[in-house]
């Protein structure tokens, strides 16, 4: 059977040839989106490579300045033990002394010797020694165990004796000097 429209029949070819000839405005819109997403999920894809990377190589470089950091504190351990290792062997002679042919003097004198290298070892690393005998008391590097009463006005908040002396490490408290501090009432 045929169409008995002629009209009709021209009017389909002339759409299928105008279809196939020129193309319409929303078959080129779709057929752009395809290639802009791929452009997108392209350069979204490498963006998230990158971040990857960098994220890996910031990891790398924190573990490394941990580690690095770990090892120079391990070696300036070791250096500081080196220096202290031998007034540790002083100590021991002093130890295993005969008491009945050493006498006290020379203990003394030996035992003022290995502090002096101990404070030389630990003031070669930056450690400081608080002794605030008469001197001002400043809260900030002593702690006062206890008062004693002050003859005059002038000696009102000064130090009037060093139970144990005090430590700084490059300037940073380690270790407040425990005094006696004197009051004038």
């Amino acid at each position: 059977m045929q169409n008995e429209n002629p009209s009709e029949n021209e009017s389909d070819n002339f759409q299928s040839e105008d279809a196939g000839q020129q193309p319409s405005a929303s078959t080129e819109q779709r057929d752009a989106r395809p290639r802009g997403d791929v452009e997108e999920i392209g350069a979204l894809e490498a963006q998230r490579d990158r971040y990857l990377r960098l994220a890996a190589e910031y990891d790398n470089y924190r573990k490394r300045t941990a580690k690095e950091a770990q090892q120079a504190r391990a070696r300036g351990q070791g250096d500081l033990i080196k220096m202290l290792l031998d007034s540790l062997d002083d100590l021991s002679r002093f130890a295993h002394v005969d008491p009945a042919v050493t006498d006290c003097a020379t203990l003394v004198t030996g035992v003022e010797m290995v502090e002096r290298n101990i404070l030389k070892a630990l003031t070669s690393v930056g450690v400081e020694v608080i002794d605030p005998l008469e001197l001002p008391f400043d809260p900030n590097l002593h702690e006062a165990v206890s008062t004693q009463a002050a003859d005059t006005p002038d000696e009102d908040h000064m130090v009037a004796q060093v139970f144990q002396r005090g430590y700084l490490l490059n300037g940073q408290l380690i270790r407040p000097a425990r005094v006696v501090v004197k009051q004038y009432q």
